[in-house]
């Protein structure tokens, strides 16, 4: 079950204080485990491009992270850029302000621009923040994502209030349908942890504790 966990993950390291050797390292781990991606802030794509170029191991990035308040052309520009160093996959955060305000028009506004600014190039994903929303938000979210036309609907930064649950992974689920992928992020730190959340519906797990995870062991990582 782990190796097939294992391609499942996307192997993150978004803290400002990364270093290229932490970049490294993660990439290796990655080429090693064989995760589905390694997941890192836009900086690092480059060099995440070199290292993992020759594998099958994607490179994902954040767009608009970790707030969500940019402008959509900041993200679509940011989205462009990160495609150009070799990005595969992107997560965008939604505008959750917009979101909270009934604002749909410019939530898909903002979805839309960076699916368009990837269509044909890289994975769309969008984390709608679900520790911020509420059940009926969480729902407008998920719609909204798919009307915009993205891959994937996301939980969680990893760098708010809380991370991903079960509940609010099936709750996407039921909301996006069998066709949209669900990626559960922050609080995925052992394999019982990512059966939980696959069991729940996601098809994708956001995790700093990927080699724990497969190793069978539990993280004490906050993402």
């Amino acid at each position: 079950m782990t190796q097939n966990i294992a391609g499942m993950i996307d192997h993150t390291h978004l803290k400002p204080e990364a270093t290229k050797d932490q970049i490294e390292k993660l990439c290796l781990e990655a080429k090693e485990y064989k995760f589905a991606s390694v997941c890192v802030n836009p900086t690092w794509v480059s060099t995440a491009y070199e290292i993992l170029k020759d594998t099958d191991v994607k490179v994902c990035t954040v767009i608009g992270f970790p707030l969500g308040a940019n402008t959509p052309e900041t993200k679509a520009f940011e989205t462009k850029d990160a495609i150009a160093n070799g990005a595969t996959e992107v997560d965008m955060v939604i505008n959750i302000g917009a979101l909270k305000d009934g604002n749909d028009e410019l939530v898909e506004k903002d979805i839309r621009a960076v699916v368009e600014a990837s269509k044909g190039k890289a994975l769309s994903k969008v984390i709608i923040e679900t520790c911020l929303l509420s059940d009926e938000e969480k729902v407008r979210a998920c719609e909204l994502s798919v009307k915009a036309g993205a891959d994937y609907v996301k939980t969680s930064t990893g760098f708010s209030t809380g991370g991903s649950t079960p509940e609010d992974v099936a709750l996407m689920r039921k909301t996006v349908g069998p066709d949209i992928g669900v990626k559960a992020s922050g609080g995925v730190r052992s394999v019982e942890d990512a059966e939980n959340v696959i069991n729940a519906g996601a098809t994708r797990i956001g995790a700093s504790a990927g080699v724990k995870i497969v190793q069978g062991l539990t993280s004490d990582s906050d993402y």
